[in-house]
């Protein structure tokens, strides 16, 4: 049986931890996006993510993602509009077409990478959202 000194212990460190995991997994996410270790991204690397996540969101295995398969990275609106044939589906070519866009609007200073910094940003974590 845990005692409550123990629970109350437990759920201090947790807490103290928190950020510290929180800001962790926010670089884990950067490490692993980032194969050649340079600390960005770049739009080569982040394509290369969203096709592995393209094809693991796909089990059907037919090619195309619909809403259900996409699980809430893209709203209605956003699909209808990444979707230029209107099928209600996205190929692998429509969907690095959104990724290259929210790459783009997370990259301010135009160098072609992102950084953590920029990772972190409401575009970066858009785009973040079609890569894992």
């Amino acid at each position: 049986m845990i005692s409550r000194r123990s629970l109350v212990l437990t759920l201090a460190m947790a807490a103290l931890a928190g950020p510290a995991l929180a800001a962790s997994g926010r670089g884990s996410v950067l490490k692993m996006l980032d194969p050649d270790n340079d600390g960005t991204v770049d739009l080569a690397e982040a394509k290369k993510a969203a096709a592995v996540l393209f094809a693991k969101l796909d089990p059907d295995h037919d090619g195309t993602l619909d809403v259900r398969e996409l699980r809430g990275r893209l709203t209605a609106k956003e699909l209808a509009m990444a979707d230029p044939d209107h099928d209600g589906t996205l190929t692998l070519d429509e969907y690095l077409a959104v990724v290259e866009q929210r790459f783009k609007a997370a990259d301010p200073d135009n160098d072609g990478t992102l950084d953590a910094k920029e990772l972190k940003s409401r575009a970066g974590r858009a785009l973040l959202r079609l890569l894992k």
